[in-house]
């Protein structure tokens, strides 16, 4: 996942560093690869993150420079033996989550905190339907290279179709269907019309992203009478707000 903001970088204070020095776990970026425009892919190492016990769906928060501005994501996979993660970031615009994805070239040290629950899917008894943005698309992929997770649909609502299929492609991400956003949520009718059937396959919907887009498919699903227990969500984000947490 990645978060909109607006905020400069600060400076860490001694409690801001003692606290990362308790609280976090020093990584190094290794690789920080532009899939396609605002897509960044990179790949994090670090001794203290060997022998971590890691869930897809879980997140992580990268310090911006202090313990009290961090920025959330949800890594793609993790190597516990090698203390390997990789997370794809989606640079919305400016401030310091994506002035950091930009400019976290390999060699450049960062403080993480996690993994953490953020989507708990449990052990779903079905395949499992994604839906979010460009911010969700990590966390399908997470999703769908988990052992025993099949995903039958990955449904985005997106700035630029062409681009972000291109990135799902790289990503070996398959069934995904992709709706170009429009002013006041006009393109979401059509994404919902693929909810019948999925809804009617008996599918585990896990929605995430922009928080208003879940509030919507969410009733949605309820209208075609999909029990509680088959929807998991998580709103990454907000407009005018810094990231939801």
């Amino acid at each position: 996942m990645a978060s909109m903001e607006a905020r400069s970088l600060p400076s860490p204070g001694r409690l801001g560093r003692t606290l990362i020095r308790l609280l976090m776990k020093r990584a190094t970026v290794t690789a920080n690869e532009t899939l396609a425009d605002r897509f960044r892919l990179i790949a994090l190492e670090g001794p203290g993150l060997m022998g971590i016990l890691w869930t897809p769906g879980q997140k992580i928060q990268i310090a911006m420079g202090s313990a009290f501005v961090a920025r959330t994501y949800t890594p793609i996979a993790w190597n516990a033996d090698t203390g390997r993660t990789c997370i794809l970031g989606y640079a919305h615009g400016t401030g310091p989550g994506s002035d950091w994805l930009r400019a976290a070239v390999p060699g450049t040290a960062c403080d993480i905190f996690g993994p953490r629950v953020s989507i708990d899917i449990g052990r779903p008894s079905g395949p499992l339907v994604v839906f979010g943005d460009e911010t969700a698309i990590g966390l399908a992929y997470a999703l769908a290279y988990s052992v025993g997770v099949s995903i039958v649909a990955g449904l985005f609502e997106v700035g630029d179709v062409e681009i972000s299929r291109s990135v799902t492609s790289q990503l070996n991400l398959e069934n995904c269907a992709f709706f170009a956003r429009e002013v006041e949520d006009a393109h979401l009718p059509a994404l919902e019309r693929e909810l019948s059937a999925l809804a009617s396959a008996g599918a585990m919907f896990v929605l995430a992203g922009k928080a208003a887009s879940i509030q919507r498919v969410r009733r949605s699903l309820k209208l075609l009478d999909v029990p509680s227990q088959r929807i998991r969500t998580k709103a990454y984000w907000a407009p005018g707000k810094a990231g939801l947490d």
